[in-house]
């Protein structure tokens, strides 16, 4: 059998409009309202691996008209969403503490993710204290029964409807977090069309079973 977990690109890209907030109301409706005032100069999100945070920074920086980056540090920007930043090197670390500061003197919005909040992060002592200056919100996940209403609502968006059957077959046997759930509802739907079987259990038990070559 041909492999069946397919590297599939979906039309489907992250906006703050296709976000499910969950438990996150306030925050989206803070992120929606900083890009439209440019109000805040700085917001920082954090959260557990697949709680939404890469939607949210990809969401902003495209409807903002900003910067994406994730492991990187870039120059001054007008909105610069900076993912992972746990991850940053030392030298990435004295160059966002620069960055921060450039941003704010010149009035742009930074918008900051990472896995805890600002004074459990192991960085400087000065950024941490600088990422903690401006807005600071937990991203929560979501329950299995907002997951369930996520991916009801993506299987309409591609044209087809999701049994309760296949939906909790994916929530007991695949991936928890969200991103993941919805990649393999994309190669279920792309396979279903492709080998002309219906979006069934079965064929969601080949995919899962599937194992890249």
């Amino acid at each position: 059998m041909s492999q069946l977990l397919l590297d599939i690109t979906p039309g489907w890209q992250p906006r703050l409009g296709n976000f499910v907030p969950g438990r996150n109301a306030e925050l989206l409706s803070v992120l929606g309202q900083a890009l439209a005032t440019r109000g805040e100069r700085c917001i920082y999100l954090w959260g557990d691996s697949g709680s939404g945070k890469s939607h949210l920074l990809r969401a902003c920086a495209e409807e903002a008209g900003g910067m994406y980056v994730n492991g990187e540090v870039p120059s001054v920007a007008a909105m610069i969403a900076l993912d992972d930043v746990e991850s940053l090197d030392d030298a990435a670390q004295i160059r966002l503490f620069d960055l921060y500061n450039q941003m704010r003197e010149s009035g742009a919005m930074l918008l900051v993710s990472g896995n805890v909040s600002p004074m459990h992060l192991t960085l400087r002592d000065d950024l941490r204290t600088r990422l903690g200056w401006g807005l600071v919100y937990q991203l929560h996940g979501l329950s299995d029964e907002e997951k369930a209403q996520a991916l009801a609502r993506h299987a309409e968006s591609r044209g087809f409807v999701l049994s309760s059957e296949v939906t909790q077959y994916l929530l007991r046997h695949g991936r928890r977090d969200l991103p993941s759930l919805m990649a393999t509802l994309d190669a279920l739907d792309a396979n279903s069309l492709r080998l002309h079987r219906t979006p069934s259990v079965p064929l969601l038990k080949e995919i899962l079973q599937q194992k890249p070559e």
